[in-house]
C-alpha cells in the first residue's frame, strides 16, 4: 500500500512488518487531516528520544520531555503513581497513549526507557511522588 505515499517535508518511519503492528499507519497516510506527527517518529528518532530519556536528571526534565512528546507527536506521555502503594518504580504508571500512526513498539521503548531512568535516579521517583503529594507534604495536621 505504500507505493503512493503523499509527499512529506520529513521523513517517516518505515512500514512495520504485516500484523505486527496495529498503528493504523495506512488510515493516517491516507487521510490529508489526519495527524501525521507520530509517523515523523523513525526509528533513529526513537532511538534519539531514548536516549534523550536516558540522560533525564530532574524531575523538571522529566516534565519537559513529556512536553517535547506532546509537542512533536501529539501524544501524552503519563508518568503518575499508580492507584494502589507505591513501593518500587513497578508502582508507577507510565504510558505513552496510542495515537494513530504511533508504532506499538515506540508505546513499549518509551515506557521502558522511562522506567528504567527511574530506577537509576530514585530522586527523580521520590520528586514524581511528591508533585503528586503522596509523601503527605501538605498542610500539618
Amino acid at each position: 500500500m505504500s507505493e503512493h505515499l503523499p509527499p512529506f517535508s520529513f521523513p517517516i518511519r518505515t512500514e512495520c512488518p504485516p500484523g505486527a503492528c496495529v498503528c493504523e499507519r495506512d488510515r493516517v497516510l491516507g487521510d490529508p487531516q489526519a495527524d501525521h506527527r507520530p509517523l515523523a517518529l523513525t526509528r533513529l528518532q526513537e532511538q534519539k528520544l531514548i536516549e534523550r530519556i536516558e540522560r533525564v536528571d530532574s524531575y523538571e526534565d522529566l516534565r519537559h520531555v513529556q512536553a517535547l512528546v506532546r509537542k512533536n507527536l501529539g501524544a501524552e506521555l503519563r508518568i503518575e503513581p499508580g492507584p494502589n502503594e507505591v513501593r518500587t518504580v513497578r508502582g508507577i504508571i507510565v504510558v505513552l497513549e496510542e495515537k494513530p500512526g504511533l508504532c506499538k513498539k515506540v508505546r513499549q521503548s518509551v515506557p521502558a526507557a522511562v522506567r528504567r531512568r527511574l530506577g537509576e535516579r530514585p530522586e527523580i521517583a521520590y520528586a514524581l511522588l511528591d508533585a503528586h503529594d503522596l509523601f503527605g507534604s501538605g498542610p500539618a495536621g
